[in-house]
């Protein structure tokens, strides 16, 4: 059944959702980026994601707030035009929605990268073009194929990342000895709490972020949910306990089976283990992990640019459209041909440009958090003295206060940052170019 209000289909079960909130939490930051983060801080990365976790926590509440409070609109990036204006919502808008084709792309490309462990031989583009086509299909057909999908990719991680800490635990408890040595839990804080005295610490709450990138996902799914007064709330709770068991859960076991002073950025830490405890076939069942990561990204961005073009453009234009089965496919047209730029790039380029661009992304998506949280302050103020929904924020406006300031911080830690710098002076430069546009389209 349609929703009377936007035309959408409702028919994302809270299955769906809870697997789309959770997988959008789970990615290559995990699987590969681990090691990395494991080096520079130690035990204490465990810290940093419940930090970081929580934080994220209070910003997915306000957007589960908002979102119950009018379950019509098609996309959060609506609720950002209410409340911040015509102006902010076109500038916010279109850079979630560039952000989500750059991500689109560059996880594309990863795609190429990640056959070729299989078939190096082979170019990496005709890969990327099958996995666009059958992507492409998956989201223009019907939105709970979308939702299976998205409910397989995210099983994939979780079964991986569950076998870990099952493996953490067997081996601890029985005191196994395997060629990483006798595992047990003392390993965790035996060689120490905290790498390098601290000092790299601020770092990583940057790289736990952006583990984090994409849970913002459940907000465009609300307008086809089936019962999303109850769904949704639902599935923002989860995330927390989630984020706990899953990150920490398999960071502790990482840590507890080998030594963290083992680990080194760039390598994964989940192939690490699973060769060290006699699973030869570890790199490459961890390479398919992350190639569904990548698949799931690119799927996701699917529904999000369609969603966010149909939610953006004006009442008369061709992307302004619904198929017989109440999906923008227009709007999906577009952004599959932006997206697959990619292929032909790869075909006639290295890939290495990618690179650059994604991380402007990124960065950009820490302004977007950031709006989120005002957002919903001025959503609180406007409706003040009224019947709020029973689903809402704690300690508001605190909360938001804090959360926003948290967002800064991991924004000043990228401008700081070397490697980060530019990308990050690009983001701003990419909202400000928009934000000129915006002013003289909304002139009165």
């Amino acid at each position: 059944m349609n929703n009377e209000e936007t035309g959408f289909a409702r028919t994302l079960s809270q299955r769906h959702v809870a697997m789309i909130a959770l997988g959008g939490t789970i990615g290559t930051g995990l699987f590969l980026g681990a090691g990395s983060s494991i080096h520079k801080a130690g035990p204490a990365i465990l810290l940093v994601y419940i930090i970081t976790g929580l934080f994220v926590f209070a910003m997915m509440r306000a957007l589960g707030e908002l979102l119950v409070s009018d379950d019509t609109k098609p996309v959060f990036i609506d609720f950002m035009t209410q409340y911040l204006g015509e102006k902010a919502g076109f500038v916010l808008g279109w850079t979630y929605w560039l952000g989500w084709i750059v991500i689109a792309m560059t996880e594309l490309t990863a795609i190429g990268t990640y056959m070729q462990y299989w078939f190096p031989d082979m170019p990496v583009w005709p890969w990327e073009l099958a996995f666009l086509v059958v992507l492409y299909f998956v989201n223009t057909i019907a939105v709970k194929i979308f939702g299976e999908t998205e409910f397989w990719f995210a099983m994939i991680k979780i079964i991986a990342i569950v076998a870990m800490i099952v493996t953490g635990l067997i081996l601890a408890l029985g005191h196994i000895k395997t060629d990483l040595g006798v595992t047990k839990f003392s390993t965790l804080w035996s060689h120490g709490l905290v790498a390098n005295h601290g000092h790299n610490i601020l770092s990583t709450f940057q790289m736990a972020f952006f583990a984090f990138l994409g849970v913002e996902f459940v907000g465009i799914t609300a307008a086809e949910t089936k019962d999303p007064l109850k769904t949704i709330p639902k599935a923002v709770n989860s995330i927390v306990v989630r984020i706990l068991i899953f990150y920490i859960g398999a960071l502790s076991a990482i840590m507890i089976i080998q030594p963290w002073t083992n680990y080194q950025a760039g390598q994964s830490p989940f192939v690490d283990v699973f060769s060290g405890i006699g699973i030869s076939s570890a790199a490459a069942v961890i390479n398919f992990v992350v190639l569904t990561a990548a698949a799931s990204a690119i799927n996701s961005a699917f529904f999000t640019t369609g969603r966010m073009l149909y939610s953006l453009v004006g009442e008369k234009s061709r992307f302004k459209r619904l198929n017989k089965n109440a999906i923008p496919k227009s709007a999906i047209n577009l952004s599959t041909l932006i997206i697959g730029l990619a292929v032909v790039v790869n075909y006639l380029f290295p890939t290495d440009a990618f690179t650059l661009v994604s991380s402007m992304a990124s960065a950009a998506f820490l302004i977007i958090y950031m709006a989120l949280m005002l957002t919903h302050l001025r959503y609180r103020k406007q409706n003040q003295g009224q019947d709020l929904p029973s689903f809402r924020l704690p300690l508001a406006p605190f909360s938001n206060y804090l959360t926003m300031a948290f967002l800064a911080l991991i924004f000043v830690i990228l401008l700081v940052t070397p490697a980060t710098t530019w990308t990050t002076v690009l983001a701003a430069l990419w909202m400000v170019a928009l934000a000129v546009i915006a002013y003289f389209k909304f002139q009165k």
